[in-house]
């Protein structure tokens, strides 16, 4: 039997909605393309079924494990449309030849966008107002300016470090604590360095921008939310898994914090007792989901995959 090295697996399921030039790309430079038929991401067992002759794929959050790369025998590149890997084996491609490559720079505004968006629905409630009015209740509450809140940054990334400037064009205190601050870069902004407990214990809000590995103990637990104020608001924008859900449902119910806002879950769709709570804004993953960063993202994994396979 021939196998067509020509084949091209991509696995995102909204690939192509934000504009056909990716897709073209592909299509142009002569490749078969294997899309995602799901509409959902991909379990192991589909991707090893849809990929099983394709020597590149253009991959989402979907597992790309040791067995994966191993059932996969000619892949030859993983062009990430996205930023984090950790859903990739990296070693074990390694191990293989295969090459793994990312687009950090591409959802960098849209996520920090975002995150703006959740910190002032947190202050102002918006959300909770709109879903009051709509039962036809009339309730007026203080809200909370932005400016001179002191907002911690998790993670001081392109993601944390972007977020930290529009902060602090908007007139907020930023601090930030990160495992390996790039020093340089944040030298040339008004980021001060705290640590990780000094960031949980002094901030308004603190919003998280980190990345994790498969299997990583969460980063903020029972331990870390009592080290919260408790008039302060936590915003994950990064990964399920980093923030303990069951333990944040538990601070949220018992006032222990005033509020939360999560774009990220250990299981998506998400479908657990969050939805039960009124202070915390919910939304399915989102951050990179801008039509302008989209069709970056997703240009600059097509020409990640076609540098290495050329």
């Amino acid at each position: 039997m021939t196998i067509n090295t020509k084949k091209i697996l991509v696995s995102p399921s909204s690939f192509g909605n934000c504009g056909s030039e990716p897709i073209d790309l592909l299509k142009k430079k002569g490749f078969e393309i294997i899309l995602n038929p799901y509409g959902r991401k991909l379990t192991t067992d589909e991707v090893i079924k849809l990929g099983k002759d394709c020597i590149g794929i253009i991959a989402g959050v979907e597992p790309l494990n040791a067995d994966v790369l191993i059932a996969l025998s000619n892949l030859k590149c993983i062009s990430r449309c996205g930023s984090g890997i950790d859903n990739v084996d990296v070693k074990k491609a390694d191990e293989l030849g295969i090459i793994v490559k990312n687009t950090p720079l591409g959802p960098t505004r849209a996520v920090s966008e975002l995150t703006i968006g959740l910190i002032f629905d947190l202050l102002r409630q918006i959300s909770l107002r709109d879903r009051l009015i709509r039962k036809g209740e009339w309730h007026k509450e203080m809200g909370f300016l932005l400016k001179n809140k002191k907002i911690g940054i998790l993670g001081l990334g392109h993601i944390g470090r972007n977020t930290a400037e529009l902060l602090l064009k908007l007139d907020a205190q930023v601090y930030g604590f990160d495992i390996e601050p790039y020093k340089t870069l944040i030298s040339k902004t008004k980021i001060k360095l705290l640590s990780f407990d000094e960031l949980l214990s002094n901030c308004d809000v603190i919003c998280v921008h980190v990345s994790t590995k498969p299997g990583s103990a969460c980063l903020i637990g029972k331990k870390e939310l009592e080290k919260m104020k408790k008039d302060s608001f936590l915003v994950n924008v990064s990964r399920g898994g980093v923030v303990d859900e069951k333990a944040l449902y538990k601070a949220l119910k018992t006032g222990k914090i005033l509020g939360a806002a999560v774009d990220v879950f250990e299981k998506e769709p998400y479908n657990g007792p969050l939805k039960e709570l009124d202070n915390v804004i919910l939304t399915p993953h989102i951050g990179s989901y801008a039509k302008e960063a989209r069709l970056e993202m997703e240009l600059d994994s097509v020409k990640n995959l076609l540098d290495v396979l050329k």
